[in-house]
């Protein structure tokens, strides 16, 4: 397997900075009531994580060991801050919903792992890479978990589009099931903790299916067979 592909596999899949490692939760876990919010972040993550990774590797043999974690950190919050503008300036609505946390995307520990564990050693295409496919890795957890949530508490998918994509994106809400009152514990963070234990519950199932279909199938042993040299 190339290094390329390696890593899509690593990021989307086998080490998933929300399934595996756990990482950025907190975000997590706080915006995914809607998939508008979930996207929003998800690709506000990705922007900052390939900018910073790509940075890292740039800078990397310049940076003195002893203080290339501040460095890292200065670097990731450079890009939260030009995210930041830029969403404060195309998407308001979006940028108001998020509030805080996207100014914590610069204590994300997904972004500062890969920029110290990978992007630090390696060279800056691959790091490029690296990025992307972790940031859409955890994006797509963020929308399936934010869809759960919308679905379940809401009974909507794709409310507030228009926050993030324009007006014209008013017209992809659908009303799936239609709700006297809002399912609130699909709403409020007790549903995230949920919906989050079921995605990696899956992903576990998934695995293990895998790993006992790849398993060689062992040929039972044979008793010793008794050797007959005389009726007598």
């Amino acid at each position: 397997m190339s290094e390329f592909k390696q890593l899509a596999h690593e990021g989307v899949w086998k080490n998933n900075p929300a399934l595996v490692q756990l990482l950025g939760l907190c975000p997590l876990l706080a915006v995914t009531s809607t998939i508008t919010n979930a996207l929003g972040l998800g690709l506000a993550t990705l922007l900052v994580l390939v900018g910073s990774n790509v940075t890292v590797s740039i800078v990397r043999n310049w940076v003195p060991k002893d203080i290339r974690i501040p460095v890292f950190v200065m670097i990731i919050a450079a890009f939260v801050t030009i995210v930041q503008l830029l969403m404060n300036a195309y998407t308001f609505g979006l940028y108001q919903s998020l509030g805080i946390f996207i100014p914590l995307i610069v204590t994300n520990c997904a972004i500062i792992g890969r920029a110290e564990a990978y992007a630090s050693k390696n060279t800056p295409l691959l790091s490029a890479w690296d990025g992307i496919m972790m940031g859409l890795g955890f994006g797509a957890v963020l929308v399936l978990l934010g869809a759960m949530r919308e679905l379940i508490g809401q009974g909507t998918l794709f409310d507030g589009a228009n926050l993030l994509l324009g007006d014209w994106a008013t017209a992809l809400r659908i009303e799936v099931i239609e709700f006297d009152s809002q399912f609130l514990v699909a709403i409020l963070p007790p549903g995230a903790f949920l919906g989050l234990g079921l995605i990696i519950a899956a992903k576990n199932y998934v695995d293990a299916r895998k790993e006992a279909q790849a398993e060689p199938v062992s040929n039972p042993e044979k008793a010793p067979r008794a050797r007959v040299t005389s009726l007598d």
